[in-house]
């Protein structure tokens, strides 16, 4: 196996900096160039947003698990462990300096400003992937269930590769709640598959979430003919939830305060059980009780306490009485 780092964008930046996206190509030894040039092609994708460190440690365990099994490789794996690297060193989410949330800078412009040039490249780099794995975190406010995100539009042809995923749900979104400036989006328009992935929370990595998707990157990547060692706890999964067969709820504060839960994230409720309170520590009184909407799971659980009129709380799946998670 072939392992080398390669420099997909360069840029200046004031004070003798430089602003360089890197990725890190895996490939079968012992071939040339035409050889290479015909085989399949995965591409790991995260580190949009600086504050969504997730997709940090399921790149260092992907490689990790490449080099200990390099006879089971048979095509390219490219891994992009920080698309938006001053973010992530100043743990912010957009691009400092610049004022800008890269995620709605794709397809990026070569004549626009620095970081629309920077999008522009990364996007080229990732053009004619067999498949894109787009890495996201939640915010430091949510915690999520492992799941993917898909547009209807391309549901038809990514939802099979989605249900390899070793996910726990797949969410299907309108049309017309995507924004047409990500790159998972761009990268659908270009006709090269890309998969948004959500899990955990912000500025936090959940090891298990990590270990759960790299086994399902390997199973994409055996049904893409990209690696031939099979796994034997992968040959039966189980049917992930889908947003197209159950409904899906959202529960917003209506009271400031703070949020105590009274589940744990990922707890099967019944129809008006309670999922949390929102307090108020001046006057010790209860401002909102937080009530089950559906029996269902709780896939999304406010993470961060402090909450304001409108604040996400949860969100819940209904019709689920008793789901293995897959961790």
């Amino acid at each position: 196996m072939i392992k080398k780092v390669e420099t997909v964008s360069r840029t200046c930046l004031p004070v003798d900096e430089m602003l360089c996206i890197r990725r890190c190509r895996y490939l079968p030894g012992n071939l040339t160039e035409d050889a290479i040039a015909g085989l399949p092609r995965i591409s790991l994708v995260t580190g949009v947003h600086g504050d969504e460190l997730e997709g940090q440690f399921t790149c260092y365990e992907l490689g990790s698990q490449l080099a200990q099994h390099p006879e089971g490789l048979t095509g390219v794996v490219d891994i992009y462990p920080a698309i938006n690297p001053l973010g992530i060193e100043s743990i912010r989410r957009g691009v400092p300096g610049f004022n800008v949330e890269m995620n709605r800078l794709f397809p990026g412009n070569p004549d626009g400003f620095i970081v629309e040039k920077v999008a522009g490249e990364v996007l080229e780099s990732l053009v004619g992937s067999d498949l894109v794995v787009d890495i996201h975190a939640s915010n430091i406010f949510l915690r999520e269930l492992p799941q993917a995100r898909i547009n209807e539009n391309d549901a038809e042809t990514l939802t099979p590769l989605a249900s390899r995923l070793n996910l726990d749900f797949l969410w299907i979104h309108p049309s017309a709640t995507v924004l047409e400036s990500t790159l998972a989006h761009s990268l659908n328009a270009r006709d090269t598959r890309c998969i948004v992935v959500e899990m955990g929370v912000g500025m936090r990595i959940t090891r298990t979430y990590g270990h759960q998707l790299v086994r399902g990157i390997f199973n994409v990547m055996r049904a893409l003919g990209i690696w031939n060692i099979p796994d034997a706890g992968m040959d039966t999964p189980h049917k992930t939830l889908c947003s197209l067969e159950r409904g899906v709820y959202f529960l917003n504060a209506e009271a400031s305060g703070i949020f105590v839960p009274r589940v744990e994230h990922c707890a099967i409720m019944e129809k008006g059980e309670e999922i949390g309170r929102i307090l108020d520590p001046l006057t010790c009184t209860v401002q909102e009780r937080i009530i089950a909407p559906c029996s269902g799971l709780v896939f999304t659980l406010r993470e961060y306490p402090v909450v304001y009129t409108g604040s996400l709380i949860a969100r819940m799946i209904e019709g689920v009485e008793d789901y293995q998670l897959r961790i």
